[in-house]
């Protein structure tokens, strides 16, 4: 059934669950609990977002208090009764050291997971220098909170027995799920099933290209 919940509409979809993606990553909850923001570098980003919420508004520009010189795209909406529902799914206001679980129905679970990775994952690749011939390439997720990549984690193993590598930099205060080469195209292969999926279209690009010069495709 779908229901109106003031600007959003709430049914779920793949479209629908690689927002909440973005929003588990590079989305905020306003103290005010009313008011949803997402921010991003990438106004592309900002805007895929709006269209999978189906709604439109105008896009901000904002800087970030540890780095006031460089602008950020951001769109800002109120709605009480679609702030209430991700409270519900486990966002949380200030959510970025206290996220873990996310309560996305299963069958959503790889559309929400590639959200999260246009968000604030990474995907990088490399000859390997010591091996002749050997190309090697991550798929990485980043987050403040050590409980939600470790849920992440949790979730891969169980659908993929994928285990991955958790690590923490002390430095910035970022925890880090990484999986290598077998891996990560396990996990690519669920995220990106097949060609007319919303997401990043450049990042997708990315990994197509690495994956072409082992003579694999997505």
């Amino acid at each position: 059934m779908k229901k109106r919940f003031g600007k959003i509409k709430i049914v779920w979809s793949p479209q629908f669950a690689y927002a909440i993606g973005l929003l588990a990553t590079d989305g905020n909850l306003s103290n005010d609990r009313r008011h949803i923001n997402f921010t991003s570098k990438d106004r592309e980003l900002v805007i895929l977002f709006m269209r999978c919420l189906e709604f439109t508004n105008k896009v901000g520009r904002k800087s970030r208090a540890k780095n006031a010189a460089k602008k950020y795209f951001q769109v800002q909406f109120g709605d009480v009764r679609f702030y209430n529902f991700l409270l519900g799914l486990g966002l949380t206001p200030n959510k970025s050291k206290t996220l873990a679980e996310v309560y996305v129905p299963r069958r959503y679970f790889f559309d929400f997971l590639r959200g999260c990775f246009d968000g604030d994952g990474t995907f990088y690749s490399y000859w390997d220098p010591r091996w002749k011939s050997s190309f090697m390439f991550y798929a990485a997720l980043a987050s403040a909170s050590k409980e939600f990549v470790a849920w992440v984690r949790g979730e891969l193993f169980k659908k993929l027995r994928i285990k991955g590598h958790l690590s923490r930099d002390a430095r910035r205060g970022i925890y880090q799920l990484r999986y290598g080469k077998k891996e990560s195209m396990k996990m690519l292969r669920k995220m990106y099933y097949h060609d007319k999926i919303v997401c990043l279209p450049r990042k997708r690009l990315k990994i197509k290209k690495a994956l072409g010069i082992i003579g694999v495709s997505l």
